[in-house]
């Protein structure tokens, strides 16, 4: 039996965490060339709405639910179908970032904190992205159409997160995770990529790039740091049907910033 082809034209896209940042340069780049978009959020609903209203086109939806819960990937999968009429494309975007409120530092760290960090990192980083990765696949599959699955990693995956170690873990497991899918799932024409971006300027880190912005920006030979709309242009690419043969792939997005052989 032939592979099923990934759709052309305008496509169905779940992209996680889709309220600020990253996900919401995501969430306008795909409605820009014609794509209609589930914007996903956990709490911040105002900020889904407002990314809801920037983009262009029609058909788009709201979609919550905190991925860290039981049930939560089944019903945001259930509701984007709904609302889309399915699903060809999913950007596991969502995560819980380092923060100043769940730095875990194992020398000074409480061990309940620790646990707590931990348990929450891995539940929505990694096992709320592997959820939906199973339920979206099952979903392509029993449709007989191809699709494409973007995870969005991190640089602290390779160059390590001393001061979040939950974080770095669950990104470098979520990059593993997709490689196995990649391999998976390509008999059914879907393929899984990754990307790994280093320090993005985001609203979430504007206090950091005002406290230590010199020094971030020095990391990369560029002097800068980079931008959510980058990372939302790799996504498409890795999402478009001519870059099925990238399945597989773990694309860097840090500026030179940290190299790996």
């Amino acid at each position: 039996m032939p592979t099923p082809a990934a759709p052309h034209g305008p496509r169905r896209v779940l992209i996680t965490g889709a309220s600020r940042g990253i996900g919401r340069a995501t969430a306008v780049a795909f409605a820009g060339q014609g794509d209609r978009v589930a914007v996903h959020y956990a709490a911040g609903r105002a900020g889904a709405e407002e990314t809801l209203s920037l983009l262009p086109g029609s058909g788009h939806a709201l979609v919550q639910g905190d991925l860290g819960e039981p049930g939560a990937a089944e019903r945001i999968v259930g509701e984007t179908v709904a609302a889309l009429g399915g699903i060809d494309v999913l950007v596991n975007n969502a995560a819980v970032a380092p923060s100043a409120g769940n730095e875990h530092r194992p020398a000074t760290t409480p061990h309940a904190d620790w646990r707590r960090v931990w348990r929450r990192m891995v539940e929505v980083n990694l096992l709320g992205a592997v959820d939906l990765t199973h339920l979206v696949a099952q979903h392509l599959i029993d449709r007989g159409a191809g699709g494409r699955i973007v995870n969005v990693g991190s640089r602290g995956a390779f160059r390590g997160e001393p001061d979040f170690p939950a974080y770095g873990t669950t990104k470098a497991a979520l990059q593993s995770f997709g490689q196995s899918m990649a391999i998976a799932l390509a008999p059914h024409g879907i393929a899984v990529t990754s990307v790994a971006p280093g320090f993005v300027a985001t609203g979430r880190q504007a206090a950091k790039l005002a406290e230590d912005g010199a020094a971030i920006e020095a990391q990369s030979p560029f002097g800068r740091v980079g931008t959510p709309e980058e990372v939302a242009d790799a996504v498409r690419y890795l999402a478009s049907a001519p870059a099925v043969w990238a399945s597989g792939a773990i694309l860097d997005l840090n500026g030179a910033s940290h190299l790996r052989s």
